[in-house]
């Protein structure tokens, strides 16, 4: 389990969809470039080799994500749990859906796409999230007394 999700849904909302789309663009370009970013390198390649493989749909997400949890943070959704939760629940679906969509395209839909992508990371999804949940309103809670 990483952090990824963690820290891709939080900028978002901290730095709102642009310069939250624009810092996970950075990092994708960093990893293109060959710098060892991503989770698993250089194990498991660098550079665009490892951005075309299977996790190639979920970084595309990651920008996705950044950015629609950003405008929704701008929207004022990061000031309840609620909202903020359904916020992450959203982008968690933005990185999902690439990542499924490639992983199917690339390895052909007749394996068990679902079960290799999204069923083994839902609970430590969860579990990643909850701590930014709780967070980022109690942040704006603390902001508003000072």
């Amino acid at each position: 389990m990483t952090m990824q999700t963690f820290v891709v849904l939080t900028l978002g909302m901290a730095y709102g969809w642009r310069l939250g789309a624009a810092t996970v663009m950075l990092y994708l370009v960093e990893g293109a470039a060959g710098l060892p970013v991503f989770a698993g390198t250089p194990e498991k390649g660098i550079g665009l080799a490892y951005m075309l493989g299977g996790t190639g749909g979920y970084l595309v997400g990651f920008v996705l994500a950044a950015a629609v949890c950003g405008y929704l943070a701008e929207r004022g959704w990061d000031r309840r749990v609620v909202t903020t939760a359904l916020a992450m629940l959203v982008g968690n679906a933005l990185i999902y859906i690439p990542g499924l969509l490639w992983l199917g395209s690339l390895f052909g839909w007749d394996k068990p796409i679902v079960e290799w992508g999204l069923t083994p990371f839902i609970l430590g999804d969860v579990v990643k999230l909850a701590p930014a949940v709780a967070i980022l309103p109690l942040v704006w809670k603390t902001l508003r007394r000072h």
